[in-house]
């Protein structure tokens, strides 16, 4: 019997408490036996702006999950040629760890773009996706509604931004208690966002 691991996409810069809950949660209130936070590398061809480097956003990512056994930092697509698709490193974790079952872990708001996906319908032929909620506007499409393929996990709503933080950190603010305390002393000792 395969292990069923959600992956967890994001930039995570920086990783917050709500992205741990929202992991967390997969984790201990699904099927899924491991959620694998999957660091998105920086696209060459994109402007920077604030986005740290990948060595940082990983290191922050992996104190974070430290306290967690079922939460696992991941820069699989560090070595993947860029721009990278879901469907690739899909296809390449697949062909790497075989006794998994990769699981895709997305908001409500993907959900409603993921038919504009690179080769969506191939994604949900080979692998399932678990959804949490999002206070956001829009619809659903029809077809994924009441997908069979389609996990619909009642986890917690939680509105703490990246964007919002790194702000914050710029301003001069508080945010402390959105992030876990390693990550915040790193990101204080680095002098991130300021």
């Amino acid at each position: 019997m395969n292990r069923k691991v959600g992956l967890f996409f994001g930039t995570f810069n920086p990783i917050h408490t709500g992205h741990l809950i929202i992991a967390n949660h997969m984790a201990e209130y699904s099927d899924l036996e491991e959620v694998w936070l999957v660091v998105t590398p920086h696209n060459p061809h994109k402007k920077k702006n604030t986005l740290l480097d990948n060595h940082h956003r990983l290191e922050m990512v992996y104190r974070a999950c430290e306290s967690y056994d079922k939460l696992k930092p991941s820069n699989i697509e560090f070595g993947l040629p860029q721009p990278n698709y879901t469907v690739h490193t899909l296809a390449h974790l697949q062909e790497k760890f075989p006794t998994n079952d990769f699981c895709l872990i997305m908001g409500e708001d993907n959900l409603r773009n993921f038919h504009k996906w690179k080769n969506s319908d191939v994604i949900l032929e080979n692998h399932e996706i678990y959804v949490y909620p999002r206070i956001a506007k829009g619809e659903i499409a029809d077809r994924y509604k009441e997908h069979p393929k389609i996990n619909r996990i009642d986890a917690p709503i939680v509105e703490i931004s990246s964007t919002f933080i790194r702000k914050s950190i710029k301003d001069l603010k508080n945010v402390r208690p959105l992030l876990a305390e390693k990550v915040w002393e790193y990101m204080d000792q680095m002098n991130f966002y300021k």
